[in-house]
């Protein structure tokens, strides 16, 4: 385990990854192709083998974690949804005004998937034997979540910071690790900063694309005014494609941006926040450095016509691990015992409880 002192006081413990991507490829090319032969039905299976891996690889002071959900758990939610879904569709396709309602029938059921998956996935996962645990509720997941997300949207992305903010404290305020909490309160100046570089990343994007767009417009245009004046079909179909050329390059800037911001978010949320009210913890990802990673891990993917995707996987997991730890102020064993004193006797009672999941 790496171990660093920090001004702050403790010692830093640096979480580690020891999966290799040789390791995973056998894991991988298995659950694609059985995933294949059973036309989609074993990637429930395929997640919790997929889980389990990344999990078991993932230490902290020598101990790892574990994952504990069943093929059949994930199976089960990922079939109520789609039938949710396919019950909207149907409705929707025989009775076609019923589309003005269904999708605000489906925002007030979105909080009750994300609490359930939440609490879930964090049932799921232990270590040290002790299990996490999720005590959010319904409604503060449609406040923090479905309202923060649409204000967020509805305002072009300026009131993004609010909606980090409140999502994060409600996800990590109502985290448990056995039956101590985990809190964060990352300020809004701070999740603004985070945000100015993204934005004038989108802002240059968008100025490339529309003076390329331009360029190419302009010249093509005054060349069907003057060859064919009488040809609207040639103009729509060129102005259709004009548009699709704009739409895509927008999009990859979208995407920066959005990796550029979520990686500032994460730092400044774990940074803010604490473990059992006295132990803070850390990360320190560099935006730079995890997007060379995902921008050179999609290229290599997509070389290699996918086969690659494991070592890009590994890669990436192993610099988020490791760039990640938590300050235990003291000894981390004399910390661990005394929550384990208290944490393992409920543990046990997670085994059946919220026996879905709904994906989310």
């Amino acid at each position: 385990m790496i171990g660093a002192s920090v001004e702050t006081g403790g010692t830093l413990e640096r979480g580690e990854f020891r999966g290799n991507a040789g390791e995973y490829f056998g894991i991988w090319i298995v659950n694609i192709l059985l995933t294949i032969v059973t036309l989609g039905i074993y990637s429930a299976w395929a997640k919790v083998r997929r889980m389990r891996y990344f999990r078991g690889n993932t230490y902290l002071d020598g101990h790892s974690f574990d994952y504990h959900a069943k093929g059949k758990q994930i199976f089960i939610g990922r079939m109520i949804v789609f039938v949710v879904l396919a019950i909207f569709q149907v409705v929707t396709t025989a009775f076609p005004l019923a589309a003005i309602i269904t999708p605000f029938l489906f925002l007030a059921a979105l909080p009750f998937f994300i609490v359930r998956s939440l609490r879930f996935n964090a049932r799921v996962t232990s270590y040290r034997n002790i299990r996490f645990d999720f005590t959010g509720k319904s409604w503060g997941a449609f406040t923090a979540i479905v309202l923060g997300s649409v204000m967020a949207a509805l305002s072009l992305g300026i009131l993004a910071p609010l909606a980090s903010r409140w999502s994060s404290r409600y996800v990590f305020n109502n985290l448990r690790y056995g039956d101590r909490p985990f809190s964060t309160d990352p300020k809004v100046g701070a999740l603004y900063r985070a945000l100015i570089p993204p934005v004038i990343i989108f802002v240059i994007g968008c100025a490339i694309v529309a003076a390329i767009a331009v360029l190419i417009a302009w010249p093509m245009f005054n060349d069907y005014n003057h060859a064919r004046s009488d040809s609207v079909e040639a103009q729509v179909l060129m102005l259709i494609g004009l548009i699709y050329l704009m739409i895509i390059p927008l999009i990859v800037t979208y995407v920066v941006a959005g990796i550029i911001y979520r990686i500032a978010v994460r730092n400044i949320v774990l940074n803010a926040m604490l473990f059992d009210r006295v132990h803070p913890l850390y990360s320190d990802l560099s935006r730079l450095r995890y997007f060379w990673i995902v921008i050179s891990n999609t290229v290599v993917t997509i070389a290699t016509l996918g086969l690659m995707r494991p070592w890009a996987a590994v890669r990436e997991q192993r610099y988020m691990v490791e760039h990640t730890g938590i300050r235990p102020q003291g000894e981390i064993g004399e910390v661990m015992a005394s929550i384990q004193a208290s944490g393992s006797a409920i543990s046990a009672e997670y085994m059946d409880l919220e026996g879905v999941d709904f994906g989310f």
